[in-house]
C-alpha cells in the first residue's frame, strides 16, 4: 500500500542520516489517519452516483400552458444508464401520467418518454429529449456476489427532497413483496436497510463503489400511513438493464 502525501512530508521530517524503522513508518501513518481521516465509504459511493441520479414527475398535463400548481402526480427517482439519456425508473413512478419530467444533477429539466415497460419488475424506461452536456451514465455490477451484510447505498429523492443519501446494508436475497392492495406481487427482490421512502422509488442502490446492483422499488410497512420501518425492496440490477435492452454482464 503507498503512502499518502502527508505521511511522506512526516518521514522527511527525521533527522539526516537517522535511519527509519518501522516503528518510524507506523508511527507516522497513526498519525495521519488520527489527523486526516479518510472520507466514509457511503461518502464516496453518493459522489460516484449522484451525477447519475434524476428526478423524475409523472404530469397529469400535457403541456406547460395546461400545467397547474398540483399538477405532479408520480415524484420519483431515476438513474442513467447510458450517454444517450437512457434512464430507468420505477412504472409507478409514472403510470398514468400524459407527460414526464426529469431533472438532472446539473439542474438540466427535459420532457421524457416511456420507452419500454416492465411490469412484473414495476419499472419503466425513459428516454431523456434533451441532455445535459456533461451527462454521467451510472457504472452497473452484477449481483451475482452481493451478500446478506455488504453494505450499500440509497441515493433518491424521498418526499420529493434531494438528492438524499442513506446507508445500510443488504437484508437478504431472493425476496418477495405484495404490494398493500395484494393487486401485484414482485419476486426476487434485494432486501435492504438503507432509508428509503416515496419519491425514492426509482433511485438507485449502489455499492460502495458507487455500482448501480439494484432499482428502489418498495418498502414495507405494516400500517397504511407510508413510511420507512427498516425494510426496502430493490429490483436487481439485471432484470433492469434487460428491460432497457442492455445484458451487461
Amino acid at each position: 500500500m503507498g503512502l499518502c502525501v502527508a505521511t511522506v512530508a512526516l518521514l522527511m521530517l527525521q533527522p539526516p542520516g537517522q535511519r527509519l524503522t518501522q516503528k518510524d513508518i507506523d508511527k507516522a501513518v497513526l498519525h495521519t489517519l488520527n489527523t486526516k481521516p479518510l472520507p466514509q465509504l457511503s461518502t464516496k459511493a453518493a459522489d460516484i452516483v449522484r451525477p447519475s441520479v434524476v428526478r423524475v414527475v409523472g404530469l397529469s398535463s400535457p403541456s406547460d400552458a395546461e400545467a397547474k400548481d398540483d399538477d405532479e402526480g408520480g415524484v420519483g427517482s431515476g438513474v442513467v444508464i447510458t450517454d444517450r439519456g437512457v434512464i430507468l425508473t420505477n412504472l409507478h413512478v409514472v403510470a398514468g401520467s400524459r407527460r414526464v419530467k426529469v431533472t438532472f444533477a446539473d439542474g438540466t429539466e427535459a420532457d421524457a418518454q416511456v420507452i419500454n415497460v416492465q411490469p412484473e419488475n414495476d419499472l419503466a424506461v425513459l428516454q431523456a429529449q434533451k441532455l445535459p452536456d456533461d451527462l454521467v451514465p451510472a457504472t452497473m455490477r452484477s449481483t451475482g456476489d452481493l451478500r446478506p451484510g455488504d453494505r450499500v447505498t440509497a441515493v433518491g429523492f424521498p418526499f420529493g427532497i434531494g438528492p438524499s443519501v442513506s446507508h445500510g446494508v443488504v437484508s437478504g436475497l431472493k425476496r418477495e413483496f405484495r404490494s398493500p392492495e395484494g393487486k401485484q406481487v414482485l419476486t426476487n427482490l434485494i432486501q435492504f436497510d438503507a432509508a428509503a421512502n416515496p419519491g425514492n422509488s426509482g433511485g438507485p442502490l449502489v455499492t460502495d463503489e458507487g455500482e448501480v446492483v439494484g432499482i428502489v422499488t418498495a418498502i414495507l410497512n405494516p400500517v397504511q400511513q407510508r413510511f420507512f420501518v427498516g425494510i426496502g425492496f430493490a429490483v436487481p440490477i439485471e432484470n433492469a438493464a434487460a428491460g432497457a435492452g442492455m445484458h451487461p454482464f
